[in-house]
């Protein structure tokens, strides 16, 4: 017979629809980056640029990710994670449908900043909000939103093709619009209204001077860093220096992501069941080993399987450091997790191109056999991430 009051029946009901209104605003995130994805030959045939000028627009899109994110957290300090999700949520919508009617290269920049910088505004506001909800909740959910994100980037690559293919370009980008709209109205009056704290509306926006926000902020860029290196450089890897066919090569990345998402549906039971400090150990030893596996293969099925086993680790690693950022002593949750963001996705958008030089002279082999010890260093820090738990009440 169930002993909870009614009371605790309800809170418990809208402690639910807060955890799904944050799982659909990753799942909204993840879709809007995925259905870029496949946008990014048309745009490139569309607007006559070079392979260079790409680059130096998706590198706008990175900047514009790393100056909003910081604003962001300074916000979500004063007015809190809902108003700011839902703002960054509404604008971000539009902005593939916007880069698709750009006209030329100089607004094409000025449209990827946009893109890079709400989608990474929205990254940290919500995220705030899912750290909001593990309060209330008094157990994970972190893992399982990133999850939800790792889906929506699937279902976007996945049917980006598909659509623009059957339909074209701008038929594509109306439907993506679409589906976002939808989300949000789903999301929109279920979204935890979290409250900042009394004296955050007074401060100044400005990034904390304590230690321990940059400490956690390395545990997230170095748990990033290798993501980006298998998503950028792991099927050239696998097809020039381990022979690997056109279709094999594509399989790496592949297996990285699929353990990595099904991981991060388990994530949050691990954690809850281990706490946030050891998960964060055995996911960072189990990364550790999959990538020494992956840099020293013989053969391209043995790195494939050392990718596979890399993304069973990595999965937890972020999600842990984000929880620990939101949930420092004496920090809002905005600010910790702005500076956590902006180390871990700079990792991601910055550390790929780096690896690429270095690897004209050294070859893939030794840069995927090297990248675990960025891993020693998270294991160095993650007594840090005591701090994820304190969601739970500790």
């Amino acid at each position: 017979m169930d002993q909870r009051s009614p009371s605790a029946t309800v809170r418990q009901g809208y402690m639910t629809r807060n955890r799904l209104a944050v799982s659909l605003l990753f799942l909204l995130n993840g879709f809007v980056i995925g259905s870029w994805a496949p946008k990014i030959p048309e745009f490139k045939d569309r607007l006559g640029i070079s392979e260079s000028v790409l680059g130096l627009l998706i590198l706008m899109f990175g900047i514009g990710s790393l100056v909003l994110m910081p604003i962001a957290g300074g916000y979500i300090a004063r007015v809190g994670s809902q108003k700011v999700v839902k703002v960054t949520a509404i604008i971000l919508s539009p902005l593939l449908l916007l880069l698709t009617l750009v006209p030329d290269v100089w607004t094409a920049a000025v449209a990827m900043f946009l893109l890079g910088g709400f989608a990474g505004a929205m990254d940290v506001a919500m995220n705030a909000n899912a750290v909001e909800v593990e309060k209330s909740m008094r157990r994970a959910i972190m893992s399982s939103c990133h999850a939800y994100w790792s889906l929506g980037g699937l279902i976007g690559a996945g049917i980006g093709g598909f659509l623009m293919a059957r339909f074209g370009v701008l038929p594509h980008v109306l439907v993506v619009t679409a589906i976002c709209l939808v989300l949000i109205v789903a999301a929109w009056p279920m979204i935890l209204a979290d409250k900042p704290h009394p004296g955050a509306a007074k401060e100044k926006l400005r990034l904390p001077m304590t230690p321990l926000p940059w400490l956690i902020g390395i545990m997230a860029l170095f748990s990033m860093v290798p993501e980006g290196t298998v998503l950028d450089w792991g099927a050239l890897y696998l097809r020039n220096e381990l022979g690997a066919s056109v279709e094999l090569s594509g399989f790496g990345f592949a297996a990285f992501s699929a353990t990595m998402a099904t991981m991060r549906f388990a994530g949050d039971f691990v954690r809850d069941r281990f706490g946030a400090k050891r998960t964060l150990r055995i996911c960072t030893v189990t990364a550790l080993v999959g990538m020494i596996v992956a840099g020293t293969a013989p053969n391209a099925y043995i790195a494939i399987l050392g990718f596979a086993i890399a993304g069973i680790g990595i999965s937890n690693m972020v999600p842990i450091a984000f929880s620990a950022a939101g949930n420092m002593p004496g920090l809002q949750p905005g600010i910790g997790l702005s500076v956590a963001t902006f180390m871990g996705y700079s990792g991601m958008l910055f550390a790929p191109s780096l690896i690429g030089f270095v690897a004209e002279h050294t070859g893939f082999a030794i840069i995927f056999a090297s990248v675990p010890l960025l891993f020693i260093v998270v294991l160095l820090l993650s007594h840090h991430a005591i701090h994820a738990d304190h969601a739970k009440g500790h």
